[in-house]
Order: C-alpha cells, then structure tokens, then sequence
C-alpha cells in the first residue's frame, strides 16, 4: 500500500465528524465504492467519529434519517432509475450537507461541478477521484466530455483528492500539485474458507473451472477471454457471469466464440454465492484493460486465487509479479496451456497471490490510512 505522506498527530475524535457523499448508500448492495463506505463508516464509528452517509431511495417526499451500526443515514428519495436520477439524488445530498459545518468526504467525480456548492459555503471536501472515467471506450461523446470535465472541476474544487492507485496519482498531477494527492488503495476481505456448496449446486467441481465477473463491454477483454478459452478442449469450465443481451452485438460475439465448456451464469448478486465461485476456481480471470485498483482484482487476491489477468500498468500493480499476464485472445490461451500443465505454479501464484494482498489491501490498513488523512482535515 502507499501510504499519505502526512503523519498527523490524531487528536480525540469524539469530536470529529464526516460526512460521505457519492454512493447509493449502506449497506453495500450496489458496487464497489459502497463496499467501501460501509467498511470505512463502520470503522470510525468504532473509533469514536460521527459519521453521516447519504442513501439514495426509489421514491418520493422529503428526506429521512435512521441509524445503521451506529452511522447515521440520511435517506434521499428520487424518483427513477439509472444516471438522471443518481445525478439529481447527488445535488439533493450536497443541499443538505451545506445546512451542516461538517468534513465531507465524497467518493467520485461524476458530479463534481455540484461540489462547488460546499466550496463557496466554505466547507472541507475531500474526493476520491476514482479511475479515469472518461477514459472508457463505453461512453459516447457527450458522456466522455462530461466526466472530462467534472474530474478537471473535482481537482480544481476537492480540497484534498485520493487515487486508489500510483497511476491515477501520476494522471491526476498532471492536473494538479502532487502535494494535493494521496494514495490510498482500495481494500477486501481475506477468505479462507468457504463452503463447497454454492458451487456444487451450479453443477461445478471446485478447483476445476476458471471465474469471470465483469460487465461485458469490450474493454473488460471478455471475447479474448472466451475465444483463446475455446480454441481447444480444457477438461475445464470457464464460468462468466454478467448480463447478456441477445440485442447486443458485443454481447452475441462473446456467446457465438464459446466453445461447450463456457458456463454463462448470467449476473448473480447474491455474496456467498460469488465468494464460493471465486475461492474454490482454479484461477481468477480479470481483462479489465483501464481503471485503477479494481475491487474484483483485489477480492481476487483476498480470496487466494491464481490470478490471469490482462497485462496494462493498472493491474500489473494490483496482482504483482505472481500472476500471469495477456494481451489477447493468443496469450490468453497460451498462459491457459502452461498452467493447466504445471499444478506446481498455479500453487505458486496462489502464495503470491496471498502475499500481495496482505501487503497493499487489507481492510485494517486502508482504513488507517483513511482515517489518518481524515483526521488532517476534519473539524
């Protein structure tokens, strides 16, 4: 893990309070940024902070507060589903933080432009500024100039800006003074044991399938995957999970590039399930091409898995020198044949694995981190 810079002397936080904005809410049930805020509100509670998170809720009327684990949550109805509504339940949060005189910590940049409200009301606002959004071949243009602009406007506006990995810091200097930026990476849970059962029912035999999860998109290298897969008979299953639509060109290629030993589960949500699927694999598949520290790579890693996984800066930090790297379809099924011929090195990379893992992301370390910098900046 990198660490700030700053060694602050922490002073009582019976005072302290902080305010995270940016997420759907707690507990996870969305992605990874509420895993996190779920892990970090918990924590400071335990250290005695007060801590706000703001909920987005299917609906209408006026907000409403409850307590969670000793996190206060502020409960914002929005009617609708997908970008508007989020944008909407985004500028409401950031209306009712500016009644208060607390530190905000709000994680991503999407909407960075509303920020300005708690900048010109004088209050502390700390960003994680994520990946490089618009960086993403998904998007079209509008949406990439949108986040162009509002990571430009989170550096200007963030009184203090997080990267979850050295990457991210090096582009994010390029907008700003290094001495505005800290690293922080993101964290997971490290299983050790999990129980067969989950994937015995799917008709899976442990330690004899590779995991896939990733939303199938192009730059996610999911029809590399599927295609060097199938280019020969594995004795192995490949199980992918994601949503496929039959009305989708993408989404067609991959499941015409399978070969019968393919498993596409379809998008499974629920936990124990997904930690079965990828504690018990032979190995962990991760193409995501862009991004910062992924949290998939880094449950990955948290889970034991033999890693193999698309070779770009991003994850070539993540997984370290114990995984096994492609480009495409061609070295996919190249490293696959090593592998599957050396059980000998699948353990290696495990131990790797393992050990990269306690180094840079438990959840113990990430938090101190967290709260060392919080502590910097909060009232």
């Amino acid at each position: 893990m990198v660490r700030i810079n700053a060694s602050p002397t922490i002073a009582s936080n019976a005072s302290r309070t902080i305010r995270i904005l940016g997420t759907r809410g707690i507990p996870a049930a969305h992605g990874g940024f509420e895993t996190f805020a779920e892990h970090l509100a918990v924590h400071l509670v335990g250290k005695g902070w007060k801590v706000i998170v703001y909920c987005q809720e299917e609906g209408g009327g006026a907000p409403w507060e409850d307590v969670w684990q000793g996190v206060e949550r502020i409960h914002i109805p929005v009617r609708g589903r997908g970008a508007g509504s989020t944008m909407i339940f985004d500028w409401r949060s950031i209306a009712h933080s500016i009644r208060h005189r607390d530190t905000c910590l709000t994680l991503g940049y999407n909407t960075a432009a509303f920020t300005a409200a708690l900048r010109l009301r004088g209050l502390t606002n700390i960003i994680n500024m994520d990946g490089i959004e618009w960086s993403r071949a998904k998007w079209g243009r509008t949406a990439k100039l949108w986040f162009w602009i509002n990571e430009w406007v989170g550096c200007w506006l963030g009184n203090h800006l997080i990267a979850d990995h050295p990457e991210i810091k090096r582009h994010l200097c390029s907008r700003v003074s290094a001495s505005k930026v800290s690293t922080i990476a993101y964290g997971a849970d490290r299983l050790t044991s999990v129980e067969e059962g989950p994937v015995r029912a799917l008709g899976l035999e442990p330690n004899r399938y590779l995991t896939l999860i990733a939303r199938p998109e192009p730059e996610n290298s999911i029809l590399e995957v599927v295609e060097g897969f199938s280019r020969h008979k594995r004795d192995i299953q490949l199980v992918v999970l994601g949503n496929y639509n039959q009305d989708d060109a993408y989404h067609n290629a991959v499941q015409q590039a399978a070969s019968s030993e393919v498993l596409f589960l379809g998008a499974i949500y629920d936990r124990h399930i997904v930690q079965a699927l990828r504690f018990h694999c032979m190995a962990y598949v991760h193409g995501h091409q862009v991004g910062g520290t992924n949290p998939s790579l880094v449950e990955a890693l948290g889970a034991g898995n033999a890693v193999i996984t698309h070779d770009n800066r991003f994850n070539r930090w993540v997984a370290g020198d114990g995984a096994c790297y492609f480009k495409g379809a061609d070295d996919f099924s190249d490293c696959l044949e090593q592998l599957l011929a050396s059980p000998r090195r699948l353990g290696e990379m495990r131990k790797a694995s393992i050990s990269r893992f306690e180094d840079a992301f438990t959840w113990p370390g990430v938090l101190a981190d967290y709260e060392a910098l919080l502590s910097q900046w909060s009232r």
